[in-house]
């Protein structure tokens, strides 16, 4: 197995090789059920990612750690946009990025309020449990979403109430919306709503931009328009 994975590895020969899974059987000659298994196996530890436009070299890979490589740029390219979003809306913000089927929070922005959320930075929750990981999961095709989520929806403890088919009409209405997820069932804590939008980069979501009200019932439509400008300032800042 180990032979085989390194053979895998030595396939993506440059940090910008992109390859789909025909393309690794061919160059490794491996059987196309082999390989995509243990390309599976490899995204899972990071030493792969996988987008919709194919396989390329994961953080583990390119020697990137947890707060490293691009996490550290999203934080940097954020992290003004953030605090004036919190000044805007007096609401706590948070910045979080996908890790596999998990979304890990990179900053939490805000006063006490913000303090008495169970969020924390490195913290980590379900993709499909948030109210960001939502947002990045329709920016998905839905057999990458599904991929993400299955081990997550394989039991009632980590489904969490989920199902796939609820989740896909969530995220159907989430495209609807122009990519504005809204959680009133309150994830961080029953007293707590959210809405929030993804940060899109040339390969799919890199990160979501959250916001929670100190009141449930809170217009949380109304700073839409805000969250998105957040949303398009970051990324510019990010990619250009």
């Amino acid at each position: 197995m180990a032979e085989r994975m390194t053979l895998i590895l030595d396939a993506f020969d440059r940090r910008s090789t992109r390859l789909n899974l025909q393309e690794v059987a061919g160059l490794t000659r491996l059987p196309r059920s082999t390989a995509h298994r243990i390309l599976e196996q490899l995204v899972n530890l990071h030493w792969l990612d996988h987008t919709a436009l194919g396989y390329t070299l994961g953080r583990r890979a390119l020697g990137l750690g947890g707060d490293g490589g691009l996490q550290s740029e999203i934080r940097r390219a954020a992290a003004q946009h953030l605090h004036e979003l919190q000044l805007r809306t007096g609401m706590a913000v948070h910045l979080a990025v996908p890790e596999g089927s998990e979304e890990v929070y990179l900053d939490k922005i805000g006063d006490r309020f913000a303090a008495a959320m169970a969020s924390r930075v490195g913290g980590r929750q379900p993709i499909h449990f948030t109210t960001g990981g939502r947002a990045m999961l329709a920016m998905l095709q839905p057999e990458h979403a599904d991929a993400l989520v299955r081990d997550n929806l394989a039991s009632p403890e980590s489904a969490r109430g989920w199902t796939l088919d609820g989740l896909h009409r969530e995220l159907g209405h989430i495209r609807k919306h122009r990519g504005l997820s809204i959680d009133r069932t309150g994830v961080l804590s029953k007293n707590f709503t959210s809405a929030a939008m993804a940060v899109r980069g040339p390969e799919g979501p890199v990160a979501a931009i959250s916001v929670c009200p100190q009141s449930r019932q809170a217009p949380l439509e109304r700073v839409a328009p805000l969250i998105a400008e957040t949303v398009r300032r970051t990324t510019a800042d990010l990619f250009g």
